[in-house]
């Protein structure tokens, strides 16, 4: 399947559910609201047709207005590539995960749950392994995360 005939599938059989967006060099990019989720993955992964059957990465993004949360697919079966991403206000950035679809969104969803502050419904398993147990100085991947003064180690 090409670029263009996935495209035209997914707009067809998935009305409404996906958004296209032009900002996709190689890879086609979708929109797709927060509500649809795992709606829309559990669609891509057991169409016969796309089989999106691997999840590559899982990425937060602050744009300095508003939370993205870019989902990066892959269906190994077919060769074919797909990423979307949804939306999020600052003040609701949450999401449902999509750990019982995909098995490698557990170490995504705590990367962005631990760096960004982005919580994820249905997560059993939300704890850190980047920072420090005791971690409260906000989070780092941020734009208006204020990096604490760490202190200088004295010259030996």
């Amino acid at each position: 399947m090409t670029r263009d005939e996935l495209k035209e599938h997914i707009l067809k059989k998935y009305d409404g559910l996906l958004t296209p967006l032009e900002t996709g060099v190689f890879d086609l990019m979708f929109e797709v609201k927060p509500a649809n989720l795992t709606r829309v993955a559990r669609m891509l992964r057991d169409d016969e047709q796309l089989k999106f059957d691997f999840l590559n990465n899982i990425a937060g993004v602050d744009t300095g207005e508003q939370f993205e949360v870019v989902y990066s697919l892959s269906s190994i079966t077919n060769n074919l590539r797909l990423d979307f991403k949804l939306v999020l206000p600052y003040d609701e950035a949450v999401v449902d995960s999509v750990k019982d679809i995909w098995t490698a969104a557990d170490w995504h969803e705590r990367e962005i749950w631990e760096l960004y502050g982005i919580d994820i419904n249905n997560h059993d398993n939300l704890k850190r392994f980047l920072l420090p147990d005791d971690w409260d100085q906000g989070f780092p991947m941020r734009k208006d995360w204020d990096a604490p003064d760490f202190v200088r180690m004295p010259e030996l």
